[in-house]
Order: C-alpha cells, then sequence, then structure tokens
C-alpha cells in the first residue's frame, strides 16, 4: 500500500474536561503506524454537532481522509452520524435490517424490557454510507466516501468496541483503497540514564544524524525525558517498510556511538530488568532500602518476572527513628547533613545490604 496520511477526531465532552483519559487515539494512532499510516494531526472536540462538523470538515480539507471516534450511541449527545452526514450533503436513513439486529440484542440481554424507541437512533444511517459491523457492542460504525475520494470512518468511543471494529473493519478497508508498495511508519528507541536531556542534546549537537536533505538527516529526532531516563526516538515515515527499518536501525547504531555510555537499552527495555540480569550474570542477590518513595523501588524490580532469583527484599525506613535502629543509619549524620543526603544514603543501603545478607544494596532517600 502507499502512504496514507490520515487525521484523528475524538469526540465527547467528557475527554475535553479531563474525566475520561483519551486512550483510544494512542491505540489508533500505534496500530495504524505499523500498518504504514500515517496520523498527521489528532483533534479532540465536544458533543456539539457544529463543533464536530467544523473539525471534521478542515481534516477533510487538509487530507481527505478522517477516522472519528465516539457519538455513536442513542442519546441526545450523540451526534457524530448527523453532523458529517450533513457535511457530504446526505440524508439521516433507517436501516431496517441494522435495527432488527439492534432489537435482537436488546431483548437477549433483557428479555422481560422493552425496546427503547431511542436506541433506533443507532440504526440511522447516512445515505449511500457502508455500515461498520460492531461485533463486540450495539452501536455500528460507518463508512462515508463521496465522489473525490475523501473519505470518513466513524467508530465508537467504548475502547473494546473501537478495538476490534479497528482490526476487522477500518484497517482492511484503508488498505483495499490503497495499493503498491509495502509502507510503514517504523520507530526506534535508545534508553539512557544518569544524564540529563540538555546534556545529551549538547552531546550529541545539531544535525547529528545528517545534514537536512539527506535520508538519515531527514529522520525526527525526539527526546523523551522520563522517571527513568531519556529516550531518544527516531521515526522514518513515508517510505518503504524496508528502507525505513533500516535507516532507523543505522540511526540507532549512530546514536549508540555517541552517547552508549548511558545507555542500557532499545525499544521498552526496562531499567528493573537490566538491573536484574547484570546482578543474575554476576551471581549477586539484592536488596533496597527506601524512604521517600515507600516501596515504590521495590515494586519495580518484583514487577519483573523472575526477580525472585536475585531480589532479596527491602526495607521501608521513612522515620529517622527507623534508619537509626533498622538500618544502622548514624544519629550525627542525621543532625549534620539531614535525611536528604549523600551521607545517609550510603548508610541505608550499606544497612540493608548487611541485614539482609545481599551483595548489591540500593537506597532512595
Amino acid at each position: 500500500m502507499t502512504a496514507t496520511q490520515v487525521e484523528l477526531i475524538t469526540i465527547g465532552d467528557e475527554l475535553l474536561l479531563g474525566f475520561t483519559i483519551d486512550t483510544n487515539a494512542a491505540h489508533i494512532s500505534r496500530t495504524l503506524a505499523e500498518a504504514g499510516v500515517e496520523i498527521v494531526r489528532r483533534t479532540t472536540v465536544g458533543d456539539e454537532a457544529d463543533t464536530i462538523a467544523a473539525a471534521v470538515g478542515e481534516a477533510l480539507e487538509r487530507t481527505g481522509a478522517v477516522i472519528t471516534t465516539g457519538g455513536l450511541g442513542p442519546t441526545s449527545d450523540d451526534l457524530t452520524k448527523p453532523s458529517i452526514a450533513k457535511i457530504f450533503g446526505r440524508k439521516m436513513v433507517l436501516d431496517e435490517e441494522v435495527a432488527d439486529a439492534l432489537e435482537r440484542r436488546w431483548k437477549a440481554r433483557f428479555p422481560d424490557g422493552r425496546f427503547p424507541a431511542t436506541n433506533r437512533v443507532q440504526a440511522e444511517i447516512p445515505d449511500g454510507a457502508t455500515i461498520l459491523t460492531n461485533r463486540h457492542g450495539s452501536a455500528p460504525g460507518i463508512w462515508l466516501e463521496d465522489e473525490r475520494g475523501r473519505w470518513v470512518a466513524m467508530m465508537p468511543g467504548v475502547p473494546r468496541e473501537m478495538r476490534g471494529m479497528l482490526a476487522e473493519e477500518v484497517l482492511p478497508a484503508i488498505k483495499r483503497i490503497s495499493a503498491g508498495e509495502d509502507y510503514a511508519v517504523i520507530s526506534g528507541t535508545l534508553r539512557t540514564t544518569g544524564i540529563a536531556e540538555s546534556a545529551i542534546a549538547e552531546q550529541l549537537g545539531p544535525n547529528f544524524l545528517g545534514q537536512p536533505g539527506t535520508e538519515l538527516g531527514s529522520l525526527p529526532l525526539a527526546f523523551l525525558p522520563g522517571v527513568h531516563g531519556v529516550d531518544l526516538r527516531v521515526t522514518a515515515k513515508g517510505m518503504a517498510r524496508s528502507r525505513a527499518q533500516s535507516l532507523v536501525s543505522e540511526a540507532v547504531l549512530k546514536l549508540r556511538g555517541r552517547v552508549g555510555a548511558y545507555a542500557y537499552g532499545e525499544g521498552d527495555t526496562d531499567l528493573a530488568a537490566v538491573v536484574l540480569e547484570e546482578c543474575r550474570s554476576a551471581g549477586l542477590r539484592l536488596a533496597v532500602a527506601e524512604s521517600c518513595t515507600g516501596g515504590l523501588l521495590g515494586e519495580r524490580i518484583t514487577n519483573v518476572p523472575g526477580s525472585s532469583d536475585v531480589f532479596l527484599g527491602g526495607a521501608i525506613a521513612y522515620e529517622n527513628a527507623v534508619k537509626r535502629a533498622l538500618l544502622g543509619v548514624s544519629q550525627d549524620d542525621l543532625d549534620a547533613h539531614g535525611a536528604v543526603s549523600e551521607q545517609v544514603a550510603l548508610q541505608m543501603a550499606s544497612g540493608v545490604k548487611a541485614r539482609l545478607g545481599a551483595q548489591v544494596g540500593i537506597s532512595i532517600t
């Protein structure tokens, strides 16, 4: 398939107000990228007909390809279908087959209940649209296309329903209307720790991957700081899959050559898993002592499958009295340097190592 650019619009007041986290957008972006479909813009709008129509209309003018989620239910705030139908100049028509299927589904779940008339709204479809089967819920999806080849795929906002419809209906439809070479959006990540984002940027300097206009230099390089360190992510898009993979591998190798002293892995490598494997290879047992983190370090370690052959346990020494009694921290150092100090951290690590018989002690204060 040729490289395809799509805009994504997620619909719902609950998304704008922050009551619901928009996990749909992230899943759709990842799934389409793997198939070579590039999400070039993501927009969130509320449950207002004019706002939905404006967002979809503008997106159609830019790319001619739009995916929406949300607003396909039976209630008064579900306005996606009529809003988009109006853009295409289509009337809403009742699909009796869909209506019958909805009623059967309702009666199977609520045999003693009356099928609400409002639910028939879900069976109203823009004239000329293609129905996207929902095998995981009630609201059917919609594929609407005009004579210019512009299209909108409307999916429900319920994550389980959306994910099923994306895989079973929408992605195959996008592939059918595309033809040619196998394109893909490929990303590669080098994970670092122990160095700040600004320091890495200084080490790399401008145009580290190559001059603008060159293949390698055209790859965007993102700096992604987090709790565990700084990820360096490079992405290739708009090119054949094999070439994209080759360029990304070359770029990651080049990055590792410059900042390899701080790199602990690639992709989704887990820093805790790396530490455990280093200890395992050297035949070392590990213990931790924590103050303000209250057990979070131990949780990170025990979340790694197989950690029990390396990790002995730990101590949560929040109060200074516990640091003294359990880990042997000196009161003089607590008085002179405070609990949050290198001197106390060293004594905590040494103390938990001795108490638990470990060869490696890690502390946080």
